[in-house]
């Protein structure tokens, strides 16, 4: 059959470039929505006059059929259709004669596609915020068991403070959270109708593009016709903020390929996560954790090539804009992917809190806690405590000992103003309970933030279903 905008050609068009221009092979992703966009569209042409009603149940039933045939994996898809919209055009005027020639009334490919696959990154933005919310709650099962496991907090990956593992874990669920809020907040912002935009300047039909927005779960219509066929602000929305969950899993990632060394010890990954060396047959390699790390790399590739395409497009619609789809596609699969395969390896993760609470004890951590003991208990100003409690570290460097195993009596013999009762200051446990300061890592303050979050994902899922 010929193509279906052919009408003025007198030639067709060279093998060369319909293998160049289609995009058939790569956008029939979008035959759900392309469907689901074109029954809504053909319900307002019936309200407005332009089809009979027969005519609609005609349309109705043979995109339903179309539907079955693509699902079942019966449908063929064709070079010669070029797209998915013409793809399933064509077939319906093949199935149902001259009603699906009148499906295409008061719209363009140009508002068909902006709908399609604003639809579809609409709905995908739901599913990663799904994936996401299911990563806190594993997060948040295995933090509540470990709000009183000591471990080093680090900064310049040294140890600098004793923290409880559960902060470090309600750390990562901050990110994802913060995730999870951006993707609601770019929904909000792109749960705008374009179907009814036409070409670029609107159509010349009584068309009720209320109606339409309606049907298909927009919130309204978009407001000008060139900005809607022209836009693509929500597939870099939705780009960015995948590019942030890669980067979010990619620190996790790399904590977790740290931790699973032999130098940290703090957890092994799972054998059904964890795979061996081709010659040597001693090791366990963490390459799902390594393999979530370098994944952020391809999400932000997706980000700057569409942003690049984007960037220098006169209004309206352009060409240019077929390069919008497989980098989203490829983004939007890979973040459920990860999300999906760290949430498993995490549920089988095994937790060594001997070692965490072995290394604990290197690096002098609680030597802050002596600092504050030496201002607020013997009022010693603070630039001389940080000089007393450097030589308190220097004496128990050369005892090979950590402050915290110190002696009251050897503590004491640095500096005659040090005052007793000190140990309990140097006490791990107890430093790490006394920063009860409100997002601090004690105890009392892991378990509320674990509660808060928890209230959070409850409210996620009463509004979410």
């Amino acid at each position: 059959m010929a193509k279906l905008w052919a009408g003025r050609f007198s030639q067709d068009s060279s093998q060369l470039l319909d293998e160049f221009n289609a995009s058939i092979f790569f956008d029939q992703k979008l035959w759900r929505q392309d469907i689901q966009g074109s029954k809504a569209h053909s319900e307002m042409l019936y309200e407005i006059g332009i089809l009979s009603l027969e005519e609609k149940n005609q349309i109705h039933q043979g995109l339903d059929a179309i539907a079955q045939e693509i699902a079942e994996g019966k449908f063929k898809f064709k070079l010669s259709d070029e797209d998915i919209h013409m793809a399933i055009e064509g077939a319906l005027i093949e199935r149902i004669g001259e009603a699906g020639k009148k499906l295409h009334t008061a719209r363009s490919r140009n508002d068909q596609v902006a709908v399609d696959f604003r639809m579809f990154v609409l709905q995908s933005n739901q599913a990663v915020i799904q994936k996401l919310c299911a990563l806190i709650d594993t997060l948040l099962k295995i933090a509540s068991n470990h709000t009183d496991t000591l471990m080093p907090g680090m900064t310049h990956l040294q140890h600098a403070q004793p923290i409880n593992f559960a902060f470090h874990l309600v750390a990562w669920c901050c990110a994802f959270k913060r995730d999870v809020e951006r993707l609601q907040a770019s929904y909000q912002r792109n749960n705008f109708s374009p179907l009814g935009s036409g070409a670029l300047a609107g159509v010349p039909y009584a068309t009720n593009r209320e109606s339409v927005a309606q049907k298909l779960g927009f919130f309204s219509p978009t407001l000008n016709a060139m900005d809607s066929v022209s836009d693509r602000d929500f597939a870099l929305d939705m780009l960015y903020e995948i590019a942030m969950i890669m980067m979010h899993i990619s620190r996790v990632a790399e904590e977790l390929v740290l931790w699973s060394s032999y130098e940290f010890g703090f957890v092994s990954f799972s054998d059904e996560f964890s795979t061996g060396s081709s010659i040597m047959p001693q090791k366990k390699n963490p390459d799902v954790a390594e393999l979530l790390r370098g994944k952020s790399g391809r999400a932000y590739g997706n980000l700057i090539g569409l942003l690049t395409v984007m960037k220098g497009l006169p209004l309206a619609y352009n060409k240019d804009t077929q390069e919008d789809k497989e980098g989203v596609f490829d983004s939007i699969q890979t973040a459920l992917t990860c999300l999906e395969i760290l949430n498993a390896s995490l549920q089988d993760l095994k937790i060594h809190t001997d070692r965490m609470q072995k290394m604990v004890l290197v690096g002098h951590i609680s030597a802050t806690d002596l600092a504050d003991f030496l201002v607020k208990e013997c009022g010693i100003p603070f630039r001389e405590a940080h000089h007393i409690t450097g030589e308190v570290v220097a004496f128990a460097e050369k005892e090979g000992k950590d402050i915290s195993q110190l002696k009251e009596e050897e503590i004491l013999s640095i500096d005659h103003r040090i005052k007793r009762g000190v140990l309990k200051a140097l006490d791990l446990k107890s430093s790490m309970n006394a920063r009860d300061s409100l997002g601090g890592t004690s105890t009392h303050q892991t378990l509320h933030q674990i509660y808060t979050l928890q209230e959070w994902l409850k409210n996620m899922e009463n509004t979410h279903g």
